[in-house]
């Protein structure tokens, strides 16, 4: 079974302004007996905001997200495809979308590519939109995420929620990139990006 990429919007080949967004932890909240349902599925605070400032901003979003709890039988398809219905209907409710979402429905046991520390799922988006990935922001919480992102040249930002919630104020263990951003949540990420795109004009007024 491959990796999947649900609801996805076609583009062509264009200099567009991607961001790569991890799910659990870094759009809703996590959970050590994972999110398998609708009712499971609840956003972070601000989260949802957060992606419809950086669309606002010009920057597509896609969603790159494990889900090994297809492969382990926690949850089915349709629970999946469910769950994303109701994150893109909340969305829409602030005036935010997700592009499209590539997942790993596999265990881990599998040996597949596409689950994150593996670079597969990145690999698959370049694919898709027609993109080098390098320097593509990629926002995770966990350590897997971004050392993905890194193999598939994407520059890596941390959020201090779901599973680096406990790191907040301390040093960050080993394991991270070297060059790893860190940010408060979903918002302050937001909010650094979007700043950092207002930064080139400002610089030309002068």
């Amino acid at each position: 079974m491959g990796c999947h990429g649900g609801r996805t919007f076609l583009y062509e080949k264009l200099d567009m302004k991607l961001v790569i967004l991890d799910r659990d932890g870094t759009i809703n909240a996590d959970s050590d007996e994972y999110v398998k349902s609708p009712g499971e599925w609840q956003p972070l605070p601000g989260a949802l905001e957060a992606i419809a400032r950086l669309n606002h901003g010009g920057w597509h979003v896609v969603v790159a997200t494990n889900q090994s709890g297809l492969g382990r039988g926690l949850f089915d398809v349709a629970s999946l495809n469910a769950m994303h219905a109701k994150m893109h209907s909340m969305l829409a409710a602030v005036g935010g979308r997700v592009d499209a979402i590539f997942y790993c429905p596999h265990a881990p046991d599998e040996g597949c590519r596409c689950r994150k520390p593996e670079p597969g799922l990145f690999e698959q988006i370049g694919e898709r939109y027609g993109m080098d990935m390098f320097g593509v922001p990629a926002v995770g919480d966990a350590p897997r995420d971004l050392v993905a992102a890194v193999a598939a040249g994407c520059e890596p930002h941390l959020v201090m929620t779901g599973k680096a919630a406990g790191y907040r104020g301390r040093a960050l263990p080993e394991g991270y990139p070297a060059d790893t951003m860190v940010h408060a949540d979903l918002a302050a990420f937001a909010e650094y990006l979007v700043g950092q795109d207002a930064q080139p004009s400002q610089a030309a007024d002068l």
